[in-house]
């Protein structure tokens, strides 16, 4: 495989890494201060089909015009492997979405973590003590500590839409968000404590902490007992169950996101043990619940999280359900503009004002004729672009 790189973090150099023990090749780079790397001049070679088979895309120095040259390259039907997040907007993520959905470029988010084995053990340990079957007795609480060496807003908000792909892989897809941490927004982020409530009902709180090790910790409470993963930053470290390790605790990231990476180009969607690699929708997802902690944060309230499926129709929908609104206000306004106007007119004696004025009923049928004609749109257009995409928590109490 001929890989093309468009910068480059720690992630990305972990997945090179195991590409080139296997014999991969990386055939162009730019943005990346290496000279050991085959460097281009302009990213715009990676659009050639010929020049690489597909193209990594890495957070450092992330601007502007990388986010324009990842634009370009979903145009151009390119499959991408993506640092998650890059730009920490959902909209962005969203605009890729339907850009994805024209162009059929694949697009593979890189977070692996939701591989490892102790994930898939650690979902099932849950769902059999909410079932009051497992060993450990009915499930009380999940708490993950996130150990961060840079505990800056940034910092822990890109950290948080990583995590929030392993919430969401263990315990379900949040429908409530609350967050808990200092008034002050310089320190708010230093012990920051997100909570989540999904379709179990399991409590789920995410905390920053300071970096004796860096890593993160899941420690689900039961009532007859405690199981707790440890997962360190560090590679060369193995997880660990409750203090112990097995085979199956050494992890490769890198290694097991190149397998994601041959099963999508493959065109399958799970390995062969059922494991489901993260698809962009739930990159994008992941990243609305971690957009959502400032407002939050700012607020002092929890915020509900509705699923709404982002999509073309859509969007015309709810662009129509806006307008309408809009022109029955207006209608409204030129009600009463047109009754002052037809008054002025008639004690002027302004013939023209006060023909213009007493045809507003005409006016305001043309107008809502007018926007019930746009309704027919989605009629005219083949298939409706229906599809799903996206879904953007929506919903504020």
């Amino acid at each position: 495989m001929n890989i093309g790189l468009l910068g480059s973090d720690i992630r990305m150099a972990e997945i090179v890494a195991a590409a080139i023990r296997r014999r991969d090749r990386v055939v162009a780079a730019w943005g990346i201060d290496d000279p050991h790397l085959p460097r281009v001049g302009s990213w715009e070679s990676l659009l050639d089909p010929a020049a690489c088979d597909l193209v990594f895309v890495g957070s450092d120095d992330w601007d502007a015009s990388r986010a324009e040259a990842v634009r370009t390259l979903v145009q151009a039907g390119r499959p991408l492997v993506l640092a998650q997040p890059l730009e920490f907007s959902m909209l962005w993520a969203y605009e890729l979405d339907m850009i994805r959905r024209d162009t059929g470029s694949l697009l593979i988010p890189c977070l692996p973590d939701r591989l490892h084995p102790f994930v898939g053990r650690l979902r099932e340990t849950i769902a059999a003590a909410l079932a009051g079957v497992g060993d450990h007795g009915p499930a009380e609480s999940l708490l993950l500590e996130r150990r961060m060496a840079d505990r800056s807003r940034s910092a822990v908000l890109a950290q948080l839409s990583r995590d929030a792909d392993l919430i969401r892989t263990i315990v379900g897809d949040p429908t409530k968000l609350s967050t808990l941490g200092s008034a002050s927004p310089d320190s708010a982020w230093n012990t920051l404590a997100v909570g989540f409530t999904g379709p179990t009902q399991l409590p789920v709180r995410w905390q920053v902490a300071p970096a004796g090790d860096p890593g993160l910790t899941l420690r689900l409470q039961a009532a007859r007992g405690v199981v707790v993963v440890d997962a360190p930053d560090d590679a060369a470290r193995p997880w660990t169950w409750s203090g112990t390790t097995n085979d199956a605790a050494m992890f490769d990231r890198g290694a097991a996101m190149l397998g994601v990476i041959d099963r999508s180009l493959a065109g399958k969607a799970a390995a062969e043990d059922g494991t489901e690699a993260a698809t962009w929708a739930d990159a994008a997802r992941a990243i609305e619940l971690a957009e959502t902690v400032p407002r939050s944060l700012a607020r002092g309230r929890a915020i509900d999280l509705h699923r709404e499926e982002f999509s073309e129709m859509g969007t015309f929908r709810g662009t129509m359900a806006s307008l309408g609104c809009g022109l029955i206000m207006a209608a409204l306004m030129v009600v009463v503009v047109a009754t002052l106007l037809a008054g002025i007119a008639q004690e002027f004696g302004w013939k023209i004002v006060g023909s213009v004025a007493d045809s507003w009923p005409a006016i305001v049928l043309v107008v809502l004729g007018l926007f019930l004609v746009l309704q027919l749109i989605p009629l005219l257009v083949a298939g409706g672009r229906d599809g799903g995409g996206p879904s953007a928590p929506n919903g504020e109490t």
